[in-house]
């Protein structure tokens, strides 16, 4: 008597193909902009990374002591930056300031000009 032949094992329903990812919601122009003016508004967080803020500090003082390599601590460095940070943001504000006056809502290279020659020596002007 020959041998029956094996019956195929039934599998169960094919897997269904993978279902359409929702579309990733479109943004108005600006929102992305003004999310992140948010973000940074609300942190205290330095915006700069330490390690190339240190290189250029460190660079620049090689310049100005002719070639003498001087130790700068952590905490001076990281006081360096926090004031740079905060006359940049100050400097940032009276440029963008100057454009409003101009009634523009781009900041140009010549709002930066004016802000500066405002602001006199001591403020990082001419």
């Amino acid at each position: 008597m020959p041998r029956p032949k094996p019956t195929p094992r039934r599998r169960g329903a094919p897997p269904a193909p993978p279902s359409p990812q929702p579309r990733a919601r479109r943004r108005r122009p600006g929102q992305r902009a003004l999310q992140e003016i948010r973000k940074y508004q609300s942190s205290t967080r330095l915006l700069l990374r330490p390690g190339p803020f240190a290189r250029l500090v460190r660079e620049i003082c090689l310049l100005f002591t002719r070639g003498v390599d001087y130790r700068w601590q952590r905490m001076a460095l990281l006081a360096l930056q926090e004031a740079a940070e905060a006359f940049i943001v100050r400097m940032l504000e009276d440029a963008y300031l100057c454009s409003l006056h101009a009634r523009r809502v781009t900041l140009f290279p010549k709002d930066l000009q004016l802000a500066r020659r405002l602001r006199g020596a001591e403020g990082g002007g001419i």
